[in-house]
């Protein structure tokens, strides 16, 4: 399957919010947010978020399914607080789509990586949970590597974020 990968624009907030409770509901320990607080949020909340993700130096992209049109996937990159580093986040895929040689995780990262390139990033950093074993397999598959770094996840602080890295140039 071909899927379309598409920059989230400012007036996406509805679609937005749609496939962030998706993600809340489908994979809760991937993000540093509860569904109850997603569902909470407002039109304004969801507004700025679209418009965030449009802002110089981050994007945004959505892989859209070129049957349905609907949103099946998320990849995003932002500025990291490192030099020459972005930081990838909001990855998730819609488990209809998962794994089965549908490739639109690697379509999407492919697509990050060359908008990263494009801004001079040598560097690619995220965040996994420790139990989120598919999501990390799928890194290491891609060349990232835990550089040993580590966090406690927001949510519950038993828990840990590790931090694997992928050099980009």
């Amino acid at each position: 399957m071909e899927y379309r990968i598409e920059r989230i624009g400012r007036d996406d907030w509805q679609r937005l919010r749609t496939i962030r409770l998706a993600q809340l509901l489908d994979t809760p320990m991937a993000f540093g947010e509860t569904l109850d607080h997603a569902r909470l949020q407002g039109e304004g909340t969801w507004r700025a978020r679209t418009k965030w993700l449009n802002e110089p130096g981050r994007i945004g992209l959505v892989a859209v399914d070129p049957v349905t049109g609907e949103w099946v996937a998320t990849m995003l990159a932002v500025p990291s607080r490192k030099e020459a580093t972005v930081d990838l986040i909001g990855v998730w895929v819609d488990p209809a789509h998962r794994g089965r040689g549908h490739g639109v995780a690697d379509a999407l990262l492919d697509a990050v990586i060359a908008w990263a390139r494009g801004g001079g990033a040598g560097w690619m950093l995220l965040g996994v949970h420790e139990a989120n074993h598919r999501a990390a397999a799928f890194y290491r598959r891609r060349g990232f590597t835990y550089n040993g770094a580590e966090t406690p996840y927001v949510l519950d602080e038993r828990a840990r974020i590790l931090e694997m890295v992928l050099p980009l140039g």
